[in-house]
């Protein structure tokens, strides 16, 4: 199943350690952290432009960002004050 892949591909590409960037999710390896990734895309930057911008990442890494924003926000919800 690709969802399954797609976690798998996550779990392997992403870490969270205290000791780097402050316990922010990073790329494993490096200190780019998922959320400078995040950045440039909703930015309108494509995965061209930022595997350009930072040529030790892979096409997977990219995808492995957007994996995890999507299953933070799968599983937080925020509660809306009444209007």
């Amino acid at each position: 199943m690709k969802l399954q892949s797609d976690h798998k591909k996550m779990n392997q590409r992403i870490e969270l350690d205290p000791e780097v960037c402050g316990g922010r999710p990073v790329i494993r390896g490096t200190r780019i952290t998922v959320d400078t990734v995040l950045g440039y895309l909703s930015a309108g930057d494509g995965m061209e432009d930022v595997l350009e911008g930072h040529p030790n990442l892979t096409r997977d890494d990219v995808l492995a960002c957007l994996e995890f924003a999507r299953r933070l926000s799968a599983t937080h919800s925020v509660a809306l004050a009444a209007a």
